[in-house]
C-alpha cells in the first residue's frame, strides 16, 4: 500500500496542489484543516508523515507537533509563513523533523518527504554499553531510562555516538542534523548539546557522554 501523507492546512487551494504533487509521487494523501482534529485523527490512521501547517483554526501546530511527540514518532515537517529563527528552532525543538517557509514549491514540498521518509526508514541502531539509539523510532534509552529527545536532539546524539572519539564543530553537526543548508544559527548545536546533557544527567548524574574541546567543536566518548 502507498504510504499516506496528511496535509494539515487550512488554505484549502494550497493543500489540493501540494495533494495533486503527492499523489504524483505514488502518495496517498487525506487532507485537514482544523487544527483540533489532527492529533486524534493521527492516532487513529497512523500514517506515514505529517505536513503541518503552523497557524491553523482550532489549535495551533506547536501544540499539536507537542502532544503528537507524547505518543508518536511520525516524522513531522512544519510549513509557515512565519519566518523568524525564533519560530524554526521552537518548532525543531518541540520534535519537528524539518521546517518549510512558505511560499514553497510543491516540488521542493515532494523531494523533503522524500528525504524525511528516506531517512525515517534508516533503522540503524547503535548500542554503547548502557546507551541504546534506536532510529527506526527515534528511541534513545540510558541504562533502560527513555531520554525522551527530540528529533534533533536524537540526530545530533546519534551523528556523535556513530564517531566515538572524533571533534567536529558546531557547523559540521548541523549539517549532519539538517542536510538541506537551512539558514540555523551555528550556535543552535550548543542548546541542542546542553539539552542533551541535562536529558543525560536526570538519568544518571556520573555519565558525561558528550565532552567539549575547547575553540573547536564536541565529542562523544564511549562509556566502557
Amino acid at each position: 500500500m502507498n504510504e499516506l501523507i496528511v496535509i494539515v492546512e487550512d488554505e484549502v487551494a494550497t493543500a489540493e496542489i501540494l495533494a495533486d504533487y503527492l499523489r504524483l509521487e505514488n502518495y496517498n494523501t487525506h487532507l485537514l484543516t482544523d487544527g483540533s482534529a489532527v492529533v486524534s485523527w493521527a492516532r487513529d490512521h497512523k500514517p506515514a508523515l505529517i505536513l503541518l501547517d503552523l497557524m491553523l483554526p482550532g489549535k495551533g501546530g506547536l501544540d499539536i507537533c507537542k502532544e503528537i511527540r507524547s505518543f508518536s514518532s511520525v516524522p513531522i515537517i512544519m510549513t509557515t509563513a512565519r519566518v523568524e529563527e525564533i519560530d524554526r528552532l521552537l518548532g525543531l525543538e518541540l520534535g519537528a523533523d524539518d521546517y518549510i517557509c512558505k511560499p514553497y514549491s510543491p516540488r521542493e514540498v515532494v523531494a523533503r518527504v522524500k528525504t524525511v521518509l528516506r531517512r525515517s526508514g534508516n533503522q540503524a541502531t547503535i548500542q554503547e554499553a548502557g546507551l541504546l539509539l534506536d532510529e527506526s523510532c527515534y528511541r534513545a534509552t540510558l541504562n533502560g531510562h527513555d531520554l525522551q529527545l527530540t528529533a534533533a536532539e536524537f540526530r545530533l546524539l546519534n551523528y556523535l555516538a556513530a564517531h566515538p572519539g572524533r571533534v567536529y564543530n558546531r557547523q559540521q553537526l548541523l549539517n549532519n542534523i539538517y542536510p538541506d543548508e537551512r539558514a540555523l544559527n551555528d550556535r543552535a548545536i550548543d542548546n541542542y548539546i546542553k539539552n542533551l546533557r541535562k536529558k543525560i544527567a536526570a538519568v544518571s548524574n556520573d555519565c558525561e557522554l558528550i565532552h567539549s574541546v575547547y575553540g573547536v567543536g564536541y565529542k562523544f566518548e564511549s562509556l566502557v
